[in-house]
């Protein structure tokens, strides 16, 4: 069977990679364009333009897909399906058309629950115990194609934004490799989605990372997790920003004066701060122009800041 594939970051990787190893025909690659990054404003390939060049695989950089171009280069490279997994556009409808397997979707949450560009924070921000990944037939909307097959991943305490995706990028690669000869035999149902219990997850900004302290730790340690690696969460000390890199919440402390640091040794953390409901135990910290070290280090260095109240400044 032939594939086009569809993706951009690291997350698309290991399922591009599964693909090749699977033994299917990979036509063409098709990736966001080269972006600048960085404080130099590199132009910087994207992950899977990386690995398909290294695969040895046609890579295509359209800044859309919109054109009447792009459906005669698809019609032309024959794809019996497209695999797509976080490509960053929305596909048209004239290329929804093109393959006659369909555009099949790897996304990461356990729709119809968390649509949209965030689903992995969301589930770590709601404490929910599974998220998981569902592999889909794209449509018009925004994930609301049916599920052609799903599967659930245990959330664990110590899952981070970044460490829960790359762990669901694989789970995902191999949920792809398994269900694609089945949907080629036409041995798979598409399962519509129960569009009553969708719920949608949008953009992160930046300022989403500043910590409110009148939240409850249980919050802001969820916060600390599902913010990282981007944007962070940060807090202000002495004109600076202070990053909190990983925490945990305590309980048997009285909540006054949210944002008041206080001397604690519990949990692994360095130091506490009080929040609106109990403490949070700062473990691993960043201030501003200095590199990470634990909340431990940073108290001995800087024995002001107990009894400091944090926040903007």
């Amino acid at each position: 069977m032939r594939i086009v594939f569809m993706g951009t970051p690291e997350f698309a990787v290991p399922a591009l990679e599964k693909l090749v190893s699977g033994g299917y025909e990979i036509a063409a690659v098709y990736t966001q364009p080269d972006r600048a990054a960085g404080r130099g404003r590199v132009l910087e390939e994207p992950p899977v333009k990386k690995a398909a060049l290294r695969l040895g695989l046609q890579v295509l950089q359209p800044e859309n897909l919109k054109s009447p171009e792009t459906k005669i280069q698809l019609v032309d490279l024959k794809p019996d399906a497209i695999v797509v997994a976080a490509f960053g556009q929305i596909l048209p409808p004239l290329v929804l058309s093109v393959p006659p397997f369909g555009c099949i979707n790897i996304h990461p949450s356990l729709l119809p629950k968390y649509r949209g560009v965030a689903p992995v924070p969301a589930a770590i921000l709601n404490g929910d115990e599974f998220t998981g990944v569902s592999i889909m037939l794209l449509d018009k909307g925004v994930d609301t194609g049916p599920v052609l097959s799903i599967v659930k991943v245990p959330i664990l305490p110590e899952d981070t934004g970044g460490l829960l995706l790359e762990k669901l990028s694989h789970v995902g690669a191999q949920l792809l490799l398994d269900m694609l000869p089945k949907w080629f035999k036409k041995e798979i149902q598409p399962q519509q989605q129960n569009n009553s219990l969708a719920s949608y997850t949008k953009m992160i900004t930046k300022e989403a990372g500043e910590i409110d302290w009148k939240l409850p730790a249980v919050d802001i340690w969820r916060r600390v997790r599902a913010y990282q690696p981007w944007p962070g969460c940060y807090t202000h000390w002495q004109g600076k920003q202070l990053k909190i890199l990983e925490a945990v919440p305590l309980v048997g402390f009285a909540a006054d004066t949210p944002g008041f640091v206080v001397a604690v040794k519990q949990g692994g953390a360095g130091f506490g701060v009080r929040c609106g409901d109990g403490v949070l135990g700062v473990i691993k910290v960043q201030i501003e122009g200095k590199k990470a070290i634990t909340a431990e280090e940073f108290v001995r260095g800087r024995q002001k800041i107990i009894g400091a109240v944090l926040g903007s400044q």
